[in-house]
């Protein structure tokens, strides 16, 4: 079984499993002052989360773009969130601008409970937003707000994947956690939904949604690495169904790249070493996005 020990060794991890590269459906690129902003809260998050968060790429587009190619991310996303009203659209017109210039980039979009919403959803969706992106957390909303309804149901129509920070860590609020997402699906069942980092620290809650809900799957994005296991460790008992629900289709390689404390490599590292093999391995890595996103190749 393949194990990437640094960045260099990614393209031999894949090739490994006969894979023609990698996809990742948890990537940040965000306009310039906005990023700046987000590492600035990582910077000074170390009360809130436990623990200091030094962002390891804190590089340029154009050096991130070139290490994700180098190690042969072949389909990522740009995941974009707004927390206050009045800023996804614009959000929205810089990642797809992104992604018409960086063609191995998914069109990613994101919204935010207002009134405009439906309008500036349906423009990206007929601009072709692929993935959308809303952090429960950081917008400070509930999945149910009506404001939200058409949304979750123009979404739902297309088919269009939105990845869903609804787990309570690194901090929970009232509108994180397995409830709220399990009621907006009671409303919404044919949601495509994405839930990042495996829904941690409820796995075992959002396991059953993803069992489930037809289109509800998850994304590794930090899981099982050191860092985040020492706060909010994968029930080992689960594995056994985490197996079953990656050669389903279910689970999806996600990074957080650039926001990471550690090296790219140590979450491909983490995933061999879980002992689920090689044809997981390979789902989890490329097949399952590949045919989620109709990938070529």
């Amino acid at each position: 079984m393949p194990v990437a020990a640094d960045d260099a060794d990614v393209p031999a991890f894949w090739q490994g499993l006969g894979l023609p590269g990698l996809a990742d459906v948890h990537v940040h690129f965000l306009p310039p002052r906005l990023l700046r902003r987000v590492w600035a809260y990582f910077d000074a998050a170390g009360p809130l989360l436990g623990t200091t968060w030094p962002i390891r790429y804190r590089w340029s587009d154009a050096e991130r773009l070139a290490h994700l190619r180098r190690m042969g991310v072949r389909a990522f996303s740009a995941l974009a969130y707004a927390h206050r009203p009045a800023m996804a659209a614009d959000l929205n017109s810089w990642t797809l601008d992104f992604a018409r210039a960086n063609p191995d980039c998914l069109p990613s979009a994101t919204f935010f409970p207002e009134p405009a919403a439906p309008q500036y959803v349906t423009e990206a969706l007929t601009a072709g937003a692929r993935v959308f992106k809303v952090h429960v957390q950081v917008g400070g909303f509930a999945p149910t707000d009506s404001l939200l309804d058409p949304v979750w149901g123009l979404l739902a129509d297309a088919g269009v994947p939105v990845v869903v920070h609804a787990g309570h860590a690194p901090a929970g609020t009232a509108h994180t956690g397995p409830g709220p997402f399990a009621a907006l699906l009671a409303q919404h069942p044919r949601l495509a939904a994405v839930v990042a980092h495996l829904g941690a620290p409820d796995y075992t809650a959002f396991l059953d949604l993803a069992d489930r809900y037809e289109n509800v799957r998850l994304d590794t994005t930090m899981a099982f690495t050191p860092f985040f296991d020492q706060a909010v460790p994968f029930p080992t008992a689960e594995l056994p169904r985490l197996r079953e629900l990656g050669l389903a289709g279910k689970v999806l390689h996600g990074s957080d790249f650039p926001n990471l404390p550690y090296a790219y490599a140590e979450q491909l590292t983490a995933l061999a070493r879980l002992d689920l093999g090689d044809a997981w391995l390979r789902a989890v890595c490329w097949t399952n996005a590949a045919e989620l996103f109709d990938l070529p190749g």
